[in-house]
């Protein structure tokens, strides 16, 4: 035993001298060579090309890096073929609530593409240190070496690339959290010199969830896919890819309700634009440029945000007759008596003019009440391309709502209980607010639930009906007063007959309209 140990220092021995003789010998610059020269011969006979791809080149982070790392990390559960080992990273980025798995140091994988294998092997080696550097880097130095045969490179090397960035996006879209935006008040600019504020987007609406009925519901959701997948399509036709929604119909009927169903469905942020803050169409164009691609944009209660319902000039003359007081309510004139100078031309061309053009797969959605209050030129395909009417509640709806709030389905209720229900829930035009909220007080009994929904909805359609009948009970009145009125009317010469029947046909229209109004 001691022989060997001997033998093992003698050859340690041995070797150190080689080391340092051969150190002596053969200076640095010629060592640098040889090597360069083996790693040339080594390239010459390997049928294989590589490539390095580090995490930071100069003081830069490299993007392609960034990509690759998530794009691995899908293809160790997707598309990969075989791991040589069992241990992956974990990890979960900013502002993201899923957690990806990918290559731990020093690990390989391979991967397939158009048919042809490839090799990615993550590579960490400790740094050097630096005395002085302009930014502080890593410990560690971190990159992917890329192997691929070099009979594919030509084949595949470009299109791979390109495939894994847009993989790497669509990645990066789907686990990382949406945000909701709002204007900073004023048009103030925040730390960062942004207008938007934003937190993050947490509404669990969605389509699945949504109280519609399931064929209107069907029909918003093609769209939004064939918007979403229509890049293509809005290129070949010289369109903007850009797309416009109106929603509109009684309070309580779901409207928010639909637009976080939407950015759930198509991953996009929202950006709700509040018009009172905004003081010029100038202030209205900077934002909009300001805000991302695959976002949506949406203005609330359009129809109660700024004056933009009526584009005629009107004038209101104080009693001392000065027009310097006069008021004008126009698409292209400032709006006096506030600070908001917002323009329905600066409107206009906000959602389809040339300035909304500025970025691409952009959803403009507007809300409100009362449809008849907007200007007709806000109306029109381009601008308003879908009007989707968000209705009271109907029997197709009624259900959604019984799944979401109590878990039953139409098989888990009694047959005249539903055939009830169905009876008179379009009679009583309840909103799904007003029913969602007879169906939470009583979530934790579902018999006591259902009895209480079917006499809230009895009554409510009592009282329509019972509204209708004292309307058209007035209607009549009137027109017997009316009538009464023109007989009892003294004829006074054929001019004075004349009047008269002009005064009848006048309080005859007069009547007609008191009567539509009624009705509406």
């Amino acid at each position: 035993m001691t022989e060997l140990w001997t033998t093992v220092a003698s050859l340690m021995g041995v070797w150190a001298f080689s080391q340092t003789l051969l150190l002596a010998v053969f200076p640095p610059e010629l060592r640098f060579a040889l090597i360069k020269l083996f790693q040339r011969l080594f390239n010459c006979c390997s049928s294989y090309c590589y490539y390095d791809i580090t995490e930071i080149e100069g003081v830069n982070t490299n993007e392609l890096y960034n990509a690759v790392q998530l794009y691995l990390s899908s293809s160790a559960s997707s598309s990969c073929s075989a791991t040589s080992s069992n241990r992956l990273s974990l990890t979960r980025g900013l502002n993201s609530s899923a957690i990806t798995f990918g290559l731990s140091h020093n690990d390989r994988l391979t991967d397939v593409f158009n048919g042809v294998s490839v090799v990615w092997e993550h590579i960490v080696t400790p740094r050097q240190s630096q005395t002085f550097s302009w930014r502080p880097l890593p410990e560690e130095k971190r990159g992917f070496t890329l192997r691929i045969n070099k009979r594919d490179k030509s084949y595949i090397l470009e299109s791979y690339l390109n495939f894994i960035n847009e993989k790497a996006n669509e990645i990066r879209r789907k686990n990382q959290d949406r945000l909701l935006y709002t204007n900073s008040r004023g048009g103030s600019l925040d730390s960062r010199g942004q207008p938007w504020e934003s937190v993050p987007f947490k509404h669990p609406s969605t389509f699945e969830t949504l109280a519609m009925d399931p064929v209107k519901k069907a029909e918003i959701m093609s769209d939004l896919r064939d918007f979403a997948d229509g890049q293509a399509f809005y290129t070949r036709t010289g369109r903007a890819w850009k797309r416009g929604y109106l929603l509109y119909g009684p309070p309580g009927t779901g409207k928010s309700s639909m637009i976080a169903a939407m950015a759930n469905f198509l991953r996009y942020d929202i950006y709700d634009l509040e018009l009172t803050e905004v003081q010029t169409n100038l202030e209205l164009r900077k934002l909009l440029m300001k805000t991302s691609s695959k976002s949506i944009i949406v203005i609330e209660d359009i129809d109660c945000s700024i004056n933009l319902t009526n584009r005629k000039e009107t004038t209101t003359t104080t009693g001392g007759g000065d027009r310097n007081s006069s008021t004008f309510v126009d698409g292209d004139i400032e709006t006096s008596g506030t600070n908001n100078s917002i323009t329905l031309s600066g409107l206009l061309n906000f959602t389809d003019g040339l300035w909304s053009c500025c970025g691409s797969e952009r959803i403009f959605v507007f809300t409100t009440n009362h449809i008849e209050k907007l200007d007709p030129a806000l109306l029109r395909s381009g601008r308003m391309d879908m009007h989707v009417f968000m209705s009271h509640c109907s029997f197709p709806s009624l259900k959604i709502l019984l799944k979401n709030y109590l878990g039953c389905t139409p098989d888990d209720v009694e047959t005249s209980v539903l055939q009830r229900l169905e009876e008179v829930t379009d009679a009583a035009e309840m909103t799904p607010a007003d029913i969602s909220e007879v169906l939470i007080k009583n979530r934790r009994d579902n018999k006591k639930a259902l009895r209480e929904l079917l006499e809230a909805l009895r009554v409510r359609a009592e009282k329509n009906r019972s509204g209708l009948q004292r309307l058209g009970a007035d209607v009549e009145e009137m027109a017997e007063e009316e009538e009464k009125r023109a007989l009892e009317s003294p004829k006074e010469g054929g001019d004075a007959a004349a009047g008269g029947g002009c005064v009848e046909e006048e309080g005859g229209k007069e009547l007609e309209d008191n009567i539509i109004m009624g009705l509406i």
